[in-house]
């Protein structure tokens, strides 16, 4: 399979609202089937786009720099891969749960120990229980976050007021996916910060 289909592709709703991120393959499924359209940025303005004038428009190639685009090459065509699409019919693609899992907890909270506020990389953090198992904490959206291994092994198996211990942030169940925010700072995916709130991001994920 081509790695441009592979790309990511941010899917807004009929309103304009991000709610998912999509590879490439099914982004030009939708368009295919007159399901979505192409939302595009040329400088300050947004414009949008259907499959067909999209096809026109990519093989204007000029208009793109080439260096910050994925490309599909058909035998007669070559199609530049959308960042950003629009659903024309919301009702096509249901809102689906964020998986429950390890990286997206890890997404969620931004790979930050929610004791120390530090961030760390991946294989340095650990999952801690807020509530800790032995006392009968559930492994559950709202009672797991990341943690460093300092911190886990002060607080150990009590609660946080027993460590003396403080949350930088009440753990919550993630409305949309993290890979939206995983993704921005990617140079190739800037376009997307336009439609997806910072500020609830900026508080942080299975798969």
């Amino acid at each position: 399979m081509s790695a441009a289909l592979q790309a990511s592709v941010l899917v807004l709703n009929s309103n304009y609202s991000a709610v998912h991120v999509i590879r490439a393959r099914r982004a030009f499924r939708l368009l295919s089937k007159e399901h979505a359209e192409v939302v595009s940025q040329a400088g300050e303005e947004w414009n949008t786009y259907d499959f067909e004038s999209w096809i026109e428009v990519s093989q204007a190639r000029y208009l793109f720099p080439k260096e910050d685009g994925d490309w599909v090459h058909t035998v007669n065509l070559t199609i530049r891969v959308p960042r950003i699409i629009r659903l024309l019919l919301f009702d096509r693609m249901p809102h689906r749960a964020v998986k429950f899992n390890r990286r997206n907890i890890f997404a969620r909270d931004g790979n930050r120990c929610q004791y120390c506020g530090r961030k760390f990389p991946t294989p340095e953090l650990s999952l801690d229980h807020v509530v800790p198992r032995s006392r009968g904490g559930l492994s559950t959206w709202t009672n797991m976050v990341c943690a460093c291994s300092t911190c886990n092994a002060q607080k150990g198996g009590k609660l946080p007021t027993e460590a003396r211990m403080s949350l930088i942030r009440k753990p919550r169940r993630p409305k949309t996916s993290p890979a939206v925010r995983l993704k921005i700072p990617s140079r190739k995916y800037q376009s997307w910060k336009h439609f997806v709130d910072e500020a609830y991001w900026s508080v942080p994920l299975k798969d």
